[in-house]
């Protein structure tokens, strides 16, 4: 209907209150898991579920989604996949599986792990809230807009005629954002706080992580390894071990790995603890096994949840997959195409850099702070 209708020009989802979604009904997946007679239903929910995310990433149809507010887990599934991802002073982002003792789904093993450097890698294991602008500059969001005009901002998307004119959707949504010397309030994901990230989360292993953030020795450094510790040993294993696959994989091919995990992973012993402990009886979860050191990577990990013989199979609505998201233009740019672009245009200053980006970018806010952020760091 989205898609074969002329009367649809754009699809705009956006949540009501204080939340765009806050995520899945966990309590209600997990009485599914526990009840063997009740795991046709949950397979047929998350191949669903799975099916309508590959839908929303690969929709013709322009797809607008406005994070006022709260957009935690289930949440980061609906929006991640859109070509126009909205933030505004109410954003509240994250991925908070590891803390329930599953992994970062709905397809994060495609969004978290282009992120720029390994910001997705310390997003999916700790859990961090992206918050306001710092969810622009982070790329989980593309514009950012004060609530307060998004009432006007709905209202002149449907006046929008073309069907599949992303460009015009584009340049409306711009027309709300905040101009180029707006003052962000939330700004914490650069400068430092980025190089530590860049530099302790790039290995393949979580002692290796844990490592490197000792020997940083930061208070940064030191909180991130508490807030691991807390986390479920084998949510966090998983999550790290499919966000580096996934870096490698396709659209479609990430789901496909992801529904193998749900095929497995919920079925463990750590979500039915971490749901019932975290967000039923608000107390901490006694993890099993407890620690790190416990988990062997190819034994525990990888044998058993990664190469299990699971049975289940994605057959999407359309062929359509990609290896990087097709209307990524819209958002600010890269940390790898501000380099790239700085070497082939021969740009010898950061001023001269930020001057054409923001020529490129047609005045977009917080090129300056990304540019600036990024030639700073590669020069230090």
């Amino acid at each position: 209907m989205w898609e074969e209708s002329y009367k649809v020009k754009n699809i705009i989802i956006n949540g009501k209150g204080r939340a765009f979604c806050a995520g899945g009904d966990v309590k209600d997946v997990i009485e599914m898991v526990k009840d063997p007679s009740k795991h046709e239903r949950l397979a047929h929910q998350i191949d669903t579920e799975y099916n309508m995310i590959h839908f929303m990433g690969t929709m013709k149809t322009p797809y607008i989604a406005i994070m006022d507010g709260i957009t935690m887990g289930a949440g980061g599934g609906i929006v991640c996949p859109a070509p126009f991802r909205i933030a505004t002073e109410n954003t509240q982002f994250a991925m908070p599986e590891t803390s329930i003792g599953l992994f970062c789904d709905v397809g994060a093993s495609f969004f978290l792990s282009r992120l720029d450097g390994y910001l997705g890698t310390y997003m999916g294991l700790t859990s961090r809230v992206v918050k306001a602008e710092d969810a622009l500059f982070a790329g989980i969001a593309t514009h950012f807009v004060p609530s307060e005009r998004l009432e006007a901002l709905e209202a002149q998307l449907a006046k929008l005629d073309n069907k599949y004119d992303h460009e015009a959707v584009h340049r409306t949504i711009e027309a709300f954002a905040v101009n180029k010397d707006h003052v962000p309030e939330t700004y914490t994901l650069h400068g430092e706080h980025q190089h530590i990230i860049n530099q302790c989360f790039k290995y393949e292993t979580v002692e290796e992580i844990i490592r490197a953030l000792k020997e940083n020795g930061s208070k940064f450094a030191i909180d991130t390894i508490d807030t691991i510790l807390k986390r479920s040993p084998t949510s966090v294993k998983v999550t790290l071990e499919h966000l580096c696959r996934g870096s490698k994989l396709s659209w479609m091919n990430c789901l496909r790995m992801e529904l193998q995990l749900w095929q497995t992973v919920p079925f463990a012993h750590d979500f039915v603890e971490g749901v019932t402990s975290h967000v039923i009886h608000k107390r901490a979860p006694k993890w099993n096994p407890p620690r790190l050191e416990d988990l062997d990577l190819e034994e525990d990990i990888r044998i058993k949840f990664f190469y299990a013989n699971t049975k289940r199979r994605l057959f999407f609505s359309n062929q359509e997959d990609y290896d990087l998201h097709p209307y990524r233009r819209f958002a600010l740019p890269s940390e790898k195409e501000i380099l790239q672009t700085k070497d082939l245009q021969n740009l010898k200053t950061v001023q001269e850099t930020v001057e054409w980006f923001e020529k490129d970018r047609n005045g977009k806010f917080g090129v300056k702070q990304k540019v600036e952020d990024v030639l700073n760091r590669a020069v230090n």
